[in-house]
C-alpha cells in the first residue's frame, strides 16, 4: 500500500503507513545525530532567527544541509507577526535560499502576511530550486499569484474547516503543485488527505500517488 506523504511535520510518524519530512528547528540542531535517519528539513525559522549572531545559525544551517537525508532547506521565510524588522528576515530568508541553491535542495517557506514582499523578491531573485509555501491558507488571489510564479504549496489542517481559505482554493490549485502535511498538529495526516480527496472528488489512492510523483518532480527522486 502507498504510504502518506506528510511533507512538513513536527512530529514522527505515529503509524508505518506515513512517510514524513520532520522539520528540524534551529535550536534543536543539538539532535541531528539522533534523528538523521529520518527525512529532515534544516532551517532558520523567523521566530527563531537572532538579528545580531544570524549568520552562526546560518552555519549551522550549512553543517547539516549538505546530509542526503535533509531533503530541503526550511522551514524559512517572512512573518509580519513578530518583532523582528522584515527586511532582516529578508536578509536570512535569502541566505538559506542562497545556500538551497548550492546544494540544489528545494525550500520549504513560511509566510505569514508578507507574501507581496515575497513575491518581490522572487521577482528580482528568480531562483532556480523548487519553492513551496507550507501551510497555505490563504485568499485565491495570492494563491494565483504566487502559482504564476512558479511556487508550490503544501495544505494543512484548514482543509478540516469548511469555512477555511484552504478548503476554498484547493480545488483552484492544479494538482502537480500540490502537497499535504500536518505541521505542528497531531492530526493524523490521513485525516487531511481524506477531507482533500473529498473536496477534490478523487480517490485517495490517486490523491496519494499524485503527491508522490510531485514528491519525485520537486526533490528529483
Amino acid at each position: 500500500m502507498t504510504q502518506f506523504l506528510n511533507f512538513h511535520t513536527h512530529n514522527f510518524p505515529s503509524t508505518p503507513q506515513e512517510k514524513s519530512i520532520y522539520n528540524l528547528l534551529i535550536q534543536d540542531f543539538r539532535r541531528f545525530g539522533e534523528v538523521e535517519n529520518n527525512w529532515l528539513s534544516a532551517g532558520i525559522h523567523p521566530w527563531y532567527a537572532h538579528p545580531e549572531d544570524w549568520q552562526s545559525q546560518l552555519t549551522a544551517v550549512a553543517q547539516v544541509a549538505g546530509h542526503k537525508n535533509v531533503l530541503a532547506i526550511g522551514e524559512c521565510g517572512l512573518d509580519r507577526g513578530i518583532l523582528l524588522p522584515l527586511e532582516t528576515q529578508l536578509k536570512i530568508f535569502a541566505a538559506q535560499v542562497k545556500l538551497a541553491e548550492q546544494l540544489q535542495k528545494p525550500v520549504i517557506i513560511h509566510c505569514v502576511r508578507a507574501f507581496n514582499e515575497l513575491l518581490q523578491w522572487k521577482k528580482q531573485v528568480k531562483p532556480s530550486v523548487p519553492l513551496i509555501v507550507h501551510g497555505f491558507n490563504n485568499k485565491p488571489e495570492i494563491m494565483q499569484q504566487l502559482l504564476a510564479h512558479g511556487f508550490y504549496f503544501s495544505l494543512g489542517v484548514a482543509l478540516l474547516n469548511p469555512e477555511s481559505n484552504a478548503l476554498k482554493v484547493l480545488k483552484t490549485i492544479p494538482l502537480t503543485r500540490l502537497f499535504l502535511e500536518n505541521d505542528d498538529r497531531n492530526t493524523p495526516i490521513e485525516k487531511i488527505y481524506e477531507a482533500a480527496a473529498v473536496q477534490l472528488e478523487i480517490p485517495i489512492s490517486a490523491l496519494k500517488n499524485q503527491i508522490w510523483t510531485n514528491f519525485a518532480t520537486v526533490f528529483n527522486q
